[in-house]
């Protein structure tokens, strides 16, 4: 610095902004205090901020040091084998879209491998490798459907590392005791401290950790807090007692039965309906009972419908909706919603002891049949009932493939939802047998992977009729993903003798053939691909 310049900034009090502006605006519009105007004042300026920041560095006061990071928690689940690592890496490191669209080849999708390694991992009780979780996490950030079994497969070490990334914070909002207030369950000055003052997601997490572990102290708490919570935040937690509906629950949902808020009274009363023995559902038995009835004084005893002919205060009290849809009678819609809120076990008694089967079995007069079974429908996916469910459904090989209540392939698959996994199997096989794989879809999303040996036959069979019959092959494309993921590993040797090209008759796609034996390549890839996953994850044996 120059002898001049030194005694310019010796000078110069240390008006750091004043210099900062002057920079901004030039030194030929503004010129900086205590400076000369010239062709010297840009230098004289430079040399000015200089030395303010060697004072400003000099005169700052040293700040706290920083509170040591505390090392992440131990995992104590056994460690990852070798070759069950290496499979984890490569599939994380496989990313969706890299081949840029169009058909997929042969090749796996590795992406869609792994919800079911992790699934499987987690069955073990594996931990991590802690090298593995930053991909992890980011895999888990892109996909919601993975983060469940990704945090759980991840451990206490997510979140960890969730608390130093703000792209990770889903983490501590997805894993219970994830926040940073969540206390211990165990300790009640805690959870009342979180109740009354925590964020509202914070409430919802706090309520839903504590039913599952105390239904009755989740529901001691809401109680508490009930009549200042708001209407929308009523409903969420009232939502949260779904989980482990006990017939304890019932005086707090009659009670809210009152409530000044249309949809928590509606949740209320689908909640008691839920539970046979409370009184609303008695009520609603009552009810339907009155509308239902068989007219035994026809050559066919038949079943006869009076629907109601208003909807009352004490009905609409009990979650009767009074306003009809558009396109809805009002009577039909009340006897709706009657018969879905009765217990299925009425109908027996009410209905000549007759089995569900039975019932459904008999005429109804005078066009309620469909509006009838509907209701029933929707009373057994609520109560769950295998027996009605069963009823409904029919035998697969039914030209209608289903009672006349199951309207839809949606309603098939709640139906199909309360049977056990070998009944459920069993029946989309047969489904898939009578009429093929086109409206199969949403049926096989709701049967047990891996599929049972019926089933994985029933569709392979349904494909290879549909590969020789020279079908349209990418309008079976969500059934072969299907496969992919849900067919048993044992069945890949079986396949093999589908890999060939096909002949492809005269009136097929153009390029069926090609597609399909790709396509099958792809499946028996995948398959293998699966078995060695699984085999992999088989504890290692001791070294001798």
């Amino acid at each position: 610095m120059s002898r001049t310049t030194a005694t310019v900034a010796a000078s110069l009090p240390d008006h750091w902004e004043q210099l900062v502006t002057t920079a901004l605006l030039g030194t030929d519009r503004r010129t900086p205090p205590g400076m000369a105007p010239g062709p010297q004042t840009p230098s004289d300026l430079l040399d000015a901020a200089a030395a303010a920041t060697v004072r400003r560095r000099a005169g700052l006061c040293p700040a706290r040091p920083a509170e040591r990071l505390r090392p992440a928690p131990e995992d104590p689940r056994p460690p990852l084998p070798h070759a069950a690592a290496r499979r984890l890496a490569a599939l994380l490191a496989d990313r969706p879209g890299a081949s840029g669209g169009g058909r997929r080849g042969a090749a796996p999708d590795l992406m869609e491998l792994l919800p079911q390694w992790l699934q499987a991992a987690n069955a073990r009780g594996y931990a991590a490798p802690p090298q593995a979780l930053p991909a992890l996490l980011d895999a888990a950030r892109g996909r919601t459907d993975l983060r469940p079994a990704a945090l759980r497969f991840a451990g206490p070490r997510a979140l960890w590392l969730a608390r130093l990334n703000p792209d990770w914070r889903f983490a501590l909002r997805a894993a219970p005791g994830g926040g940073p207030s969540a206390p211990d369950l165990r300790d009640p000055q805690g959870i009342r401290r979180l109740w009354q003052e925590g964020l509202f997601t914070e409430r919802v997490t706090l309520l839903t950790a504590l039913r599952s572990r105390d239904a009755a102290a989740a529901r001691a708490l809401l109680e508490e807090t009930w009549a200042t919570e708001r209407a929308e935040d009523r409903l969420m937690f009232l939502d949260s007692l779904r989980a482990g509906l006990a017939p304890d629950d019932e005086t707090f949902l009659e009670r809210a039965l009152a409530d000044r808020s249309r949809n928590v009274r509606e949740t209320a009363a689908e909640l008691l309906s839920a539970l046979p023995a409370s009184a609303l559902a008695a009520r609603m038995a009552a009810r339907a009972a009155a509308c239902v009835a068989v007219d035994r004084t026809r050559d066919v005893p038949t079943i006869v419908v009076e629907a109601p002919h208003e909807c009352d205060a004490a009905m609409e009290r009990d979650g009767v909706v009074a306003k009809a849809p558009a396109g809805r009678g009002e009577r039909s819609w009340w006897l709706g919603q009657l018969v879905d809120a009765a217990p299925l076990g009425i109908w027996p008694g009410r209905l000549g002891g007759r089995t569900p089967e039975e019932i459904v079995a008999l005429p109804v007069a005078d066009g309620w049949q469909g509006e009838l079974h509907a209701a029933w429908c929707r009373a057994a996916v609520r109560q769950r009932d295998a027996a009605w469910s069963r009823a409904l459904l029919g035998e697969p090989s039914a030209p209608e493939a289903g009672g006349p209540g199951a309207v839809s392939l949606a309603e098939r698959a709640r139906l199909l939802a309360a049977l056990d996994a070998g009944e459920r199997a069993a029946w989309v096989a047969g489904f898939i047998e009578t009429h093929g794989l086109s409206e199969a879809f949403q049926l096989l999303g709701v049967c047990a992977v891996p599929w049972a040996p019926p089933l994985g036959r029933a569709v392979v069979d349904a494909l290879n009729i549909a590969r020789d019959a020279g079908s349209y092959p990418w309008s079976f494309s969500g059934v072969m993903g299907l496969a992919e993921r849900c067919l048993d590993p044992s069945e890949a040797s079986r396949l093999d003798a589908l890999l060939a090209i096909p002949d492809e008759p005269e009136d097929a796609a153009p390029g069926a053939g090609s597609y399909w034996s790709e396509a099958f390549q792809r499946l028996v890839t995948t398959l293998r691909l699966r078995g060695a996953m699984l085999a992999e994850l088989a504890p290692e044996e001791p070294a001798p």
